[in-house]
């Protein structure tokens, strides 16, 4: 029955977003207030349709976690080790300024938003070579055997 439920409220949020699509068609593109008018329906319904996935996704997750704390303790151990990749990250980010390929400064030294970008690259890299290093590990233990 809950699946009935579900297709069906998928499939009225299918239709009703496809209208809100062929509103925003409907207009002329050269006249800038009428497609403002006629695509902010469809951004607040794709707002309001982030915010509900948000908000089931979380309550499943507390939900779940409540019915097998085994798994809390595994995602808590997760989330720190995350953060400790993004602390480490941040540890050895340079706030060099930020030049695009035009030439033009996207960032300036010292900022927060250079410093931030390095983070994320650091990051990035780090995870990556740790994924890379499982990888390795797993091909090779399934070799062994």
């Amino acid at each position: 029955m809950n699946n009935k439920i579900l297709t069906i409220f998928i499939a009225i949020m299918g239709v009703v977003g496809l209208g809100l699509y062929a509103n925003i068609m409907a207009v002329d593109a050269e006249d800038v207030v009428a497609v403002d008018n006629a695509s902010s329906p469809m951004v607040t319904f794709a707002i309001i349709l982030l915010v509900a996935s948000v908000v089931v996704a979380v309550v499943a997750s507390l939900l779940g976690f409540l019915k097998n704390p085994a798994a809390l303790k595994r995602a808590i151990l997760g989330v720190a080790s995350l953060g400790v990749v993004i602390l480490v990250s941040y540890l050895i980010a340079d706030a060099n300024q930020v030049i695009n390929a035009n030439k033009e400064i996207i960032a300036a030294a010292d900022s927060s938003v250079s410093k931030l970008t390095s983070t994320g690259i650091w990051g990035s890299l780090f995870l990556l070579v740790i994924a890379g290093a499982f990888f390795v590990f797993d091909l090779l233990k399934g070799l062994i055997k």
